[in-house]
């Protein structure tokens, strides 16, 4: 198995913590490639980051409401990407010990538009105007949240030893406050942004309240939509044919949808090896 067929098998079976840090990874590599390009055409490289920061400025945001979403999945700092990415995966592990990676997603998300929300009343509030990019926000609040929920589960740091999740977030949120009025001010709010909306998240956890029902439903009501669309075309002859072609078979298809009913009510994780190997095969002979 090659490096891209290893790539594809780890999307196609891996939890939602691997899909978000694959998405993060393959945008910055996007950025840095589509900036080289330009270099050479002598358009500007700075359009390109424009294009997913988010703006502080409402009439900004109208032009481009894309970039509410964008923001929190790009960075172009090596560093910034880097440090995302290692506290995503450390939390993330941990965070899916008690939940599921569905409401990852959900939350990720949410710690982002709680991040953005802040971000740009500081800047509006401040009459200033200023531009956020990277998934900190996002990160920040799984951070919060899995501290909240696993308070005393102990993580061995380098230098200082073990040390418990709650005052790791709590030194983390603390060092955001205390920089507020530094150079990156807007980053260090929606810091808090994500803080205060992962906290809200496990707090509602506690009390048995799921905040992320309503986006888990919404995706759900999409994936369901678009496997309908999918499953009426893979019925007519044109489409048999297609498929036919291409190697698979009844037999795949019946197979592939158990497994996908499988994986839409317990997740990836609850699939058998032989399962998780069986999709991917199948993945590879209808692209």
């Amino acid at each position: 198995m090659g490096i891209i067929d290893k790539l594809k098998y780890q999307w196609m079976t891996g939890s939602m913590l691997v899909k978000l840090i694959f998405i993060n990874i393959a945008v910055f590599v996007l950025l840095h490639l589509t900036t080289l390009i330009l270099m050479f055409t002598g358009i500007d490289a700075g359009t390109v980051l424009t294009e997913v920061e988010l703006p502080s400025d409402m009439t900004a945001l109208l032009r481009r409401p894309w970039t509410l979403l964008t923001y929190m999945f790009a960075q172009y700092d090596f560093f910034h990407i880097l440090f995302n990415m290692l506290w995503l995966y450390w939390f993330g592990v941990i965070f899916l010990l008690a939940d599921t990676s569905k409401r990852m997603l959900a939350l990720y998300i949410y710690c982002g538009l709680g991040g953005a929300l802040l971000f740009m009343a500081y800047y509006n509030l401040m009459n200033m105007y200023g531009l956020l990019i990277g998934s900190s926000a996002s990160v920040i609040g799984i951070v919060t949240a899995t501290a909240i929920r696993h308070p005393d589960y102990k993580m061995g740091l380098l230098f200082i030893g073990e040390i418990s999740l709650k005052w790791l977030a709590v030194i983390t949120i603390a060092i955001d406050m205390f920089s507020i009025g530094g150079s990156n001010g807007g980053g260090h709010v929606a810091h808090i942004g994500g803080a205060v909306t992962g906290a809200l998240y496990a707090v509602a956890q506690k009390k048995g309240v799921d905040i992320t029902r309503p986006f888990n439903a919404l995706i759900d009501s999409i994936v369901n939509l678009w496997r309908s669309i999918t499953t009426k075309q893979a019925k007519t002859p044109r489409q048999s044919q297609h498929y036919n072609k291409k190697g698979t078979s009844p037999a795949d298809e019946s197979t592939l949808d158990e497994i996908l009913d499988k994986v839409k009510k317990s997740g990836y994780g609850a699939l058998t090896k032989e399962e998780k190997q069986k999709l991917f095969d199948i993945s590879r002979k209808i692209k």
